[in-house]
């Protein structure tokens, strides 16, 4: 997806009429690529088949040193790569080959004049950008990674791919091989109309990538233009009801997570289960501390840190056993067999973890429908990057929250201080109050959540729900008494009137973590200490929307 100032040819009259569609026998081909993977078994193919063969610097030297018969770039144009290989295609005796219209008599002339010959084939890929910045390369690097001869000549091909194919990805080069020997030597216009497409697509999530490096480089946090790009990774089902279509893409960015996790058992991922397992991921990741976090429709009903991630997921699972059916659990450690037994004893629709324990995976396995998803790693907390909403006519654009408080943020209101245990609940409560859909209100107790109250219209519903989740939930466990008693409350925003802090107090909750900044912020510190609740202010929010 990319966004930029409108063109007027845009509102050009549009016609699906093909004057030419017909198979283009291909006796002449170029190939430079970066990625070289099979490119030496494609070079051999098409040789065999009569197709000459012209490349550039490194892929030359691979495909010639395979034995395969092919004519450097500078034996064509008459100029020698220059400029460390800056300059090396950017020639009319390329693009000459690659843009005539060949209906035409006056290109054809001009190709006879200037002893051009057609290219019926480009095979590109690109120098690896995005690849360098990930590797956390210097500027000049990167700056040198930046093809410009490459992505000239997939757009002229791609413009004119009534006569030329072009291929940008080593995936198509088996289909490509298979058509022609089925059909002489010929690629069909539909296959070079779905190349162009591809084509252009590769071109266009390049340049979003280097827009977006520049961006940053520059300190541009809101760019004139912007651009975001994808790579189809998974065609779904359905998206997040059966007559949506969807799709899921993988971006440049290097961050662990469910896109770029490897499936290790189960059946395939819904558009529901990736957005939930997400969710899942990056709440877990804020803990340093074993922790577990059981999702349902992207909100948590049950968050827990201890010594063990079994302890862990026995406190996340009492804070909402009814919800946590058929939800999505996600661990900030490698799954063990100890919480593989428990996690197999409820429908769960998907496990994310860094790693899976071999004996785990083994007692998974008997879940056959199961999801078990691994990532290598953990996403950074307090990492920066940007996130993309998509509203009717625009796209809103932020940095994703990478807000972190600690200890040394807080600012005590109350007359009472918050004791040592308040205060490590509090953290914990705020920082899972930050991934719960607004309005947002935490319970928790000795680093597990005992109540939560998501996605209301007013704050104090929230309140009022967690406190009900919590009563069902002791009622479950057996248990007389709410498990609010004796927590604290987390408020992702402001409380505007007292009520919501009344009802926490009502509920049994001893102390209030909240961001501050209301008109009526003295009223509802009036009301906790008329109540003997420690509150502090974070002065940061985090509504989730």
């Amino acid at each position: 997806m990319s966004v930029a100032a409108p063109s007027n040819a845009a509102s050009a009259p549009q016609s699906n009429t093909i004057k030419d569609a017909r198979s283009r026998k291909i006796s002449r081909a170029l190939i430079s690529v970066s990625d070289k993977s099979g490119i030496n078994d494609f070079a051999a193919a098409l040789s065999k088949m009569g197709v000459e063969l012209i490349s550039t610097g490194g892929t030359f030297k691979s495909i010639r040193d395979a034995g395969i018969t092919v004519t450097e770039v500078s034996d064509v144009t008459g100029f020698p790569e220059m400029m460390d290989g800056r300059v090396k295609t950017l020639h009319p005796k390329i693009h000459g080959g690659l843009l005539a219209d060949r209906n035409k008599d006056d290109h054809v002339k001009a190709m006879q004049d200037h002893d051009i010959t057609p290219i019926d084939l480009v095979v590109i890929n690109l120098y690896p950008f995005t690849e360098t910045v990930a590797s956390g390369a210097d500027f000049a690097h990167c700056i040198e990674n930046i093809d410009i001869g490459g992505p000239s000549m997939i757009r002229s091909a791609a413009k004119n791919h009534a006569f030329v194919a072009v291929i940008t990805d080593p995936r198509d080069y088996k289909a490509v091989i298979e058509e022609m020997k089925a059909s002489d030597g010929e690629i069909s216009h539909a296959t070079r109309l779905r190349l162009a497409q591809n084509a252009f697509s590769r071109t266009a999530a390049y340049d979003a990538a280097i827009t977006a490096w520049f961006a940053d480089q520059s300190g541009d946090s809101n760019p004139h233009s912007i651009g975001f790009f994808g790579t189809l990774s998974q065609t779904l089902r359905y998206g997040e009801n059966p007559h949506q279509t969807a799709a899921l893409y993988t971006t440049f960015q290097n961050r662990p997570g469910v896109a770029t996790a490897s499936q290790v058992q189960g059946k395939e991922l819904s558009y529901n289960n990736l957005n939930d397992t997400d969710a899942a991921f990056e709440l877990v990741a804020e803990f340093d501390d074993p922790a577990v976090a059981i999702i349902k429709h992207a909100n948590p009903c049950g968050v827990a840190c201890a010594t063990t991630l079994e302890d862990a997921y026995a406190k996340a699972l009492k804070c909402d056993p009814v919800s946590a059916f058929g939800g999505i659990i996600a661990v900030n450690r490698p799954l063990t067999a100890a919480l593989a037994r428990q996690c197999s004893t409820i429908f769960t629709e998907v496990i994310i973890a860094p790693s899976v324990e071999a004996e785990a995976l083994t007692i998974l396995s008997e879940k056959k429908n199961l999801r078990v998803l691994t990532t290598g790693d953990m996403p950074k907390i307090g990492e920066r990057y940007r996130t993309v909403k998509t509203i009717a006519g625009g796209l809103l654009v932020q940095d994703n929250d990478f807000g972190l408080i600690t200890a040394d943020d807080l600012k005590v209101v109350t007359d009472r201080e918050p004791t040592a245990q308040e205060l490590q609940d509090m953290l914990f409560a705020f920082r899972v109050a930050k991934h719960v859909k607004s309005n947002a209100i935490v319970y928790a107790k000795n680093g597990a959540t005992v109540g939560i109250g998501a996605g209301q219209m007013s704050r104090i519903d929230s309140a009022r729900i967690a406190v009900i989740k919590s009563e069902e939930a002791a009622k479950a466990a057996g248990e007389d008494t709410a498990l609010v008693k004796g927590s604290v409350v987390a408020s992702d925003a402001f409380f505007p009137f007292a009520d919501g802090l009344i009802a926490a107090a009502q509920a049994g909750a001893t102390a209030v973590i909240q961001p501050g900044g209301s008109i009526r912020d003295e009223d509802v510190i009036a009301a906790a200490n008329d109540r003997g609740l420690a509150m502090v202010f974070t002065g940061q929010r985090h509504f989730r929307h």
